[in-house]
């Protein structure tokens, strides 16, 4: 339990210690509180922090409670820390949804051809970790006839695509409109924005992981190592609630771009596509592309009697 090292100094050997987690102060403060029973006691952990800037991260107040200059300051730490430990200069935002949106996501199967280039385009747009690889989308190789996702295949070779008797179906966050993800929540570190996107607060997820678990859809990711990012390789427009850098013992997912799509542009993965299969837009836009495909097209919900309903649909052209 200790978070102590210690280090050899002239006058001989010195404990210091790292800078605790949500997580980790409030297993230490519970079993504080528990084996002595004093309020002091049980907020010792605190003295274990080397500096201001991890007391300013520790009790930074929840997303919804931030006044814009709280969170200018907040953007700032961020962005120093990123030059700190990248050396890339960062522009680190916090995009708000756009007013009368609610943005949903088409992919016609019949087009995928299951390349997989949607998975590198998001990759590299959400700074997503290179060892070990995360990635938010997993395409499905699955036989032609069935919708059944338990008989798929996604370790096939995408070198040799597509194949025969074969079609291919990209899997990520549906985004859905009843979450289970953010009901399993313990912190309240996962929650729906305006606009429909499922969005993380990375500096408040205690790294639980009820709510990959909760999750139908196998769409949430947990940084099991340290992120790592060759330096040329970072996108360095980020945002808050999106693609910024993320560290260990976090979750993180699709956010549909949000970095890019509340400034009007396409998500990465759609911008990425060759066959054109991916169509996004706004669900409340009766003239937009997404609700003319839910009123022409043959549409499939992924896991429709579960009850998340996802705003991520599939159609087919035959």
């Amino acid at each position: 339990m200790s978070d102590k090292n210690t280090e050899d100094t002239a006058a001989g050997k010195r404990e210091t210690f790292k800078p605790l987690s949500r997580r980790s102060f409030l297993k230490a403060s519970a079993l504080g509180a528990l084996l002595i029973g004093g309020t002091s006691t049980a907020l010792l952990p605190l003295r274990k922090f080397k500096n201001d800037t991890s007391l300013e991260t520790f009790f930074q107040q929840h997303y919804d409670l931030l006044t814009p200059e709280r969170m200018e300051r907040i953007l700032a730490r961020i962005e120093k820390e990123i030059k700190e430990r990248y050396g890339v200069d960062a522009d680190v935002q916090d995009p708000k949804p756009i007013p009368d949106v609610q943005f949903a996501y088409a992919l016609n199967i019949s087009r995928c051809i299951g390349c997989r280039r949607c998975v590198h385009a998001c990759v590299e747009e959400n700074n997503q970790s290179r060892d070990p690889e995360i990635q938010y989308i997993r395409v499905l190789e699955m036989p032609e006839g069935t919708l059944d996702v338990e008989k798929s295949n996604h370790y096939y070779e995408p070198d040799k695509v597509p194949v025969e008797g074969k079609y291919y179906m990209p899997v990520q966050c549906q985004q859905c409109d009843n979450p289970a993800c953010v009901k399993a929540c313990p912190v309240g570190a996962t929650w729906k924005e305006k606009d429909g996107i499922v969005v993380i607060d990375y500096d408040w997820c205690i790294g639980c992981r009820y709510c990959e678990a909760a999750c139908p859809y196998w769409a949430r990711r947990f940084n099991f190592a340290e992120p790592k990012i060759p330096k040329e390789q970072i996108n360095t427009e980020m945002a808050y609630l999106g693609n910024r850098i993320r560290k260990k013992g976090v979750m993180e997912k699709c956010t549909f771009c949000l970095g890019r799509t509340r400034k009007g542009l396409m998500p990465k993965c759609a911008e990425a596509c060759p066959a054109g299969a991916r169509q996004f837009g706004n669900l409340l836009d009766s003239d937009s592309v997404i609700r003319h495909i839910l009123r022409e097209k043959r549409v499939y919900v992924l896991k429709e009697d579960v009850g998340t309903r996802p705003k991520f649909y599939y159609w087919f052209d035959k």
